[in-house]
């Protein structure tokens, strides 16, 4: 069976009127409650992003994907003017997904007047300024401020209901945008996806390709001290997070930035004391290095 080419829309106004015509599409073919399903995405999509669209097309009667690379996200004008663009590709992975719309405007469309735009942006909070918020300041008041504006345009209009789909892999942005949608009000139903691995434990990213055999090789360190994690914790041992931290030290050249327990749904560092005896509830491991040239992220859940 051939797939239906998805659509392409570059401006807010295209991607409302084909969301809306998609919409009534299906309330005149007798569909009284549409759902949509939104993956946001900044493009360069891989498998990872694959299991989102999987799930999102299993779920829903319209899937739309967005693809930005979003400047208000890096804090290094290197890592945004190298983070890989190819919008042909993102094209043929969401149609060979299933993916009925892509929209993907440039940056002066969604910040108009850009840098010196946007004057107003969405903070974070506290849950935005540890862990990667720590290391790159201001990251996810960027990823609250345009999440909130693509759910703001990608909206569809009534009987229709929208859910958003996030990767596990970033479990921080995912606890964040849960709390953006609650805090602000915003109908949409968060989707969370389960965090892809390939066969070698390396957690998928479209940072990977700038990795050489090497780097994959001292990358894989961050998969082996959460899986040591999560074996101790199915053990019933206490979690011993030095040894954790001393297998990623361990390879060469890479720096590690953090390696903590977290609670799952605040993010909140599980204290010394819970720390000292055997797990009795479910926490989450995160960590973040550096491997050069690339910094990567991975997490864990923990279960008793």
């Amino acid at each position: 069976m051939t797939l239906q080419q998805a659509q392409l829309a570059t401006t807010a106004t295209a991607a409302k009127t084909q969301i809306a015509d998609k919409v009534a599409e299906l309330v005149a073919a007798g569909n009284s409650a549409p759902t949509v399903g939104l993956v946001p995405t900044m493009g360069a999509l891989h498998d990872g992003h694959g299991a989102l669209f999987e799930q999102a097309r299993a779920e829903n009667d319209l899937v739309v994907a967005s693809v930005f690379v979003n400047p208000l996200q890096f804090d290094r004008d290197e890592d945004y003017e190298h983070y890989p663009r190819d919008l042909d590709a993102d094209m043929e992975l969401v149609t060979r997904y299933g993916g009925d719309i892509v929209f993907a405007p440039d940056t002066q469309h969604m910040y108009p007047g850009y840098p010196d735009a946007p004057q107003i942006r969405v903070s974070a909070g506290q849950m935005g300024r540890v862990f990667e918020g720590a290391s790159r300041p201001g990251h996810f008041d960027g990823v609250c401020t345009v999440v909130a504006k693509l759910w703001n345009i990608l909206m569809p209009p009534a009987p229709a209901t929208l859910r958003s789909y996030f990767g596990q892999k970033d479990a921080q942005q995912l606890a964040i945008v849960t709390r953006l949608a609650q805090d602000l009000n915003i109908d949409v139903d968060i989707r969370p996806v389960d965090l892809v691995r390939a066969p070698s434990g390396l957690a998928l990213s479209s940072r990977n390709v700038r990795l050489d055999d090497h780097g994959m090789e001292k990358a894989l360190g961050l998969s082996q001290a959460l899986h040591y994690l999560a074996d101790q914790v199915t053990n019933g041992e206490r979690v011993d997070i030095d040894a954790a931290r001393d297998i990623i030290r361990s390879h060469e050249h890479v720096e590690l930035d953090y390696l903590e327990i977290v609670d799952p749904a605040t993010l909140a560092p599980l204290s010394e004391e819970l720390l000292a005896r055997p797990l009795a509830h479910e926490a989450l491991a995160l960590v973040a290095a550096r491997v050069p040239p690339v910094r990567l992220i991975d997490n864990m859940l923990l279960a008793p």
